[in-house]
């Protein structure tokens, strides 16, 4: 039997915009075959919802704290939930 899906919620902290973060997040996520997308937050921040099995999902969180991003990740905090609403693709936003 398949593991359900869940929902990935990140919020990523530090030097983030600006530096091509959006677009490797991308990257990463269409790679494990995720759905969902990165958004910039006004405040510095990018929103990262990702949906796919649990497995994937914890992978690109990984990634998102690795040392490989473009610029400089302080601190993520993330969330795992149900999965929402269908997402179509992973689009930068």
């Amino acid at each position: 039997m398949a593991e359900p899906d869940v929902r990935l919620t990140a919020w990523v902290h530090g030097y983030v915009q600006g530096v091509g973060f959006r677009w490797w997040t991308r990257s990463r996520a269409l790679e494990l075959g995720l759905t969902g997308y990165a958004s910039n937050q006004p405040d510095g921040r990018v929103l990262v919802v990702a949906q796919g099995s649990r497995a994937d999902c914890e992978r690109l969180l990984e990634l998102l704290r690795g040392e490989t991003t473009p610029g400089s990740v302080d601190q993520v905090i993330a969330d795992f939930t149900e999965p929402g609403e269908p997402l179509r693709g992973f689009v930068e936003k």
